[in-house]
């Protein structure tokens, strides 16, 4: 896959609904009943973690089983992560910042990626490998809003997923940015509902932060 088509990929993933939930999924089980709520609640792109044992076999299980999810494999830190992911199915990559050694894997793999970053020197470093898709993480702590309507003057032809302590009132300040394409976060599955199996709350929630941003 081109550099490229990774990238329409990865726009068709961060346009395909206002939030993408991060998912740290402790149970596989949960995955797929968890990413049919999401589906059916108009946020199918889905971030299921790396940081539990069953992240793998969740995502094979989301790739395999929920038509219409667009699983991806988040807090991917290193070459061997990606490949595992792309194994799993993953249709895309998250990772909380960017190595040379990890964007020159995903290049070698032809796997859409969305690396992080929290400052302009790194957005630019992203943007001269060729990467216009950026996490900004984490939002909150590096800047906010603020920092991203500063950057999108000298920067202008990026586009970001802000990610990191982000909430439903505070994405709708984000989503309403020029240069912010879609949001990150986990509120749309709180541990509470999750543990107890509740997917009707969690389909509530998706359907709410999509009414939210007017989609």
């Amino acid at each position: 896959m081109t550099m490229r088509e990774r990238d329409a990929q990865l726009e068709r993933v961060m346009r395909a609904g206002p939030v993408i939930p991060v998912l740290t999924i402790e149970d596989a089980a949960q995955a797929v009943p968890l990413a049919r709520a999401l589906v059916e609640g108009g946020l199918p792109a889905i971030e299921i973690t790396l940081r539990t044992q069953p992240a793998l076999a969740a995502i094979e299980a989301v790739a395999r089983d929920v038509p219409g999810a667009l699983v991806g494999a988040g807090t991917v830190l290193n070459r061997e992560q990606l490949r595992d992911a792309q194994r799993a199915g993953a249709t895309f990559a998250v990772s909380p910042g960017a190595t040379p050694a990890l964007l020159e894997a995903a290049d070698v793999a032809g796997m859409s990626l969305l690396p992080g970053v929290a400052t302009a020197s790194e957005a630019m470093v992203a943007q001269e490998a060729g990467y216009k898709l950026l996490k900004f993480f984490p939002a909150e702590a590096a800047g906010g809003v603020a920092f991203l309507k500063s950057v999108y003057g000298p920067l202008p032809d990026l586009r970001f997923c802000p990610t990191g302590g982000i909430d439903a009132e505070k994405a709708k300040d984000y989503l309403a940015l020029p240069n912010v394409l879609c949001v990150g976060g986990s509120w749309v599955v709180p541990n509470t509902a999750l543990k107890a199996g509740d997917y009707a709350t969690i389909m509530k929630l998706a359907r709410e932060a999509c009414a939210a941003a007017g989609r």
